[in-house]
């Protein structure tokens, strides 16, 4: 038995409730990392794929919970106590940690696609967290400025994206390719508008002239960075080289729809790396579009428009001779992937034909 005389045991200080803020703040962005190169983690369990997705809902409102409780006890004064901030602190590590395991519960079999997805929405859920202790920490409570930023964040939002996530890999593939085809869309409308307006930069040199000529008269096209109007329009020989241009991005469209409708009617759930190699491939489409798009517009260097557009059919026929070996097209020999591979030929050597000059210089 300890004597009267003996010291008490030393009571560790706890840190100020701020400050325990912006330490659980940065273990949250330590998480991040992890989460966004993070395996599947091994297991000897079979997967039972209604619990991981019930799981994975319930602790997204866990999450949702402690974001807004941690809110309600910081947005007002008196602030809590530093032991009541430990415990609040403690949940919402735990919710997070919670969110994450399940994550990493997801086997690789189940589809790269959807394991892609699941990790984009545990992510965001994550980094929105963060968000939401930095503003807390950072910002005065019952301050207009703590209002609006706590408002605006997205952890709340993240959390409700969660029920939305496609619940196996043919869902998920069907998602991306219709992003991808709504983003060729996209691309493409907006070439043929910048085609039909013929001067995608008038109103900008317009109001540039206006403006430069009120200070130096008729010196105003040469001040320095206005462009000249080699910069600010088309060539008879630009022009010549879009149409080709347009007729690819066309193609590109047609042919990612093409894939999403043998994918939506022809994929079976259980082929998850042929479905998974389809949207591997066919992501890259899209940013080959743009480039090829943003290459077009004044001053172009039409040598750029080449390599843009070599890049482009280069990746658009990979798409198609994989989509053609898979089990989303049952009948190989069906006639339209030729057709729009040799479309896609006429495009390119049309291309080939007007910039050769440039490979000559």
């Amino acid at each position: 038995m300890a004597s009267a005389g003996a010291p008490a045991a030393a009571v560790p200080t706890l840190a100020p409730p701020l400050e325990q803020l912006r330490h659980l703040a940065r273990e949250l962005r330590l998480l991040l990392p992890g989460v966004r190169v993070g395996e599947a983690r091994e297991t000897s369990k079979e997967f039972n794929r209604e619990t991981f997705w019930s799981r994975l809902n319930e602790a997204a409102v866990k999450v949702s919970g402690e974001a807004t409780t941690l809110t309600e006890v910081f947005s007002r004064l008196p602030l809590p106590s530093p032991q009541e901030t430990q415990r609040f602190c403690e949940q919402v590590h735990a919710a997070i940690q919670a969110i994450i395991a399940i994550y990493y519960s997801l086997p690789k079999d189940q589809g790269i696609t959807l394991r892609k997805l699941v990790r984009s929405a545990t992510v965001d859920i994550v980094d929105g967290m963060a968000q939401l202790v930095e503003v807390l920490f950072i910002t005065p409570a019952q301050s207009p400025e703590n209002n609006d930023l706590i408002s605006c964040n997205n952890v709340w939002v993240a959390c409700q994206q969660v029920p939305r996530i496609p619940r196996d890999n043919k869902a998920a593939a069907l998602l991306m390719l219709t992003k991808s085809v709504d983003f060729v869309k996209d691309a493409h409308e907006e070439m043929e508008r910048a085609v039909e307006e013929y001067d995608p930069y008038c109103g900008l040199l317009n109001d540039t002239e206006e403006d430069n000529s009120d200070n130096y008269g008729d010196e105003g096209d040469d001040v320095l960075g206005c462009p000249n109007n080699r910069d600010l329009y088309w060539s008879e020989e630009d022009q010549e080289l879009i149409t080709p241009c347009l007729a690819l991005v066309r193609a590109s469209k047609a042919g990612l729809k093409k894939i999403r409708i043998l994918v939506a009617e022809n994929g079976k759930k259980d082929q998850v790396a042929q479905l998974d190699d389809i949207v591997d491939i066919s992501d890259e489409i899209s940013p080959s579009v743009d480039d090829l798009a943003l290459s077009i517009y004044p001053p172009m260097c039409h040598l750029t428009v080449r390599i843009n557009s070599a890049k482009l059919v280069s990746v658009l026929k990979k798409a198609l001779e994989i989509t053609k070996a898979s089990h989303v097209n049952p009948q190989p020999e069906d006639s339209w992937i030729p057709l729009l591979v040799n479309a896609v030929d006429h495009c390119m050597n049309r291309i080939k034909e007007l910039t050769q000059s440039e490979l000559e210089l």
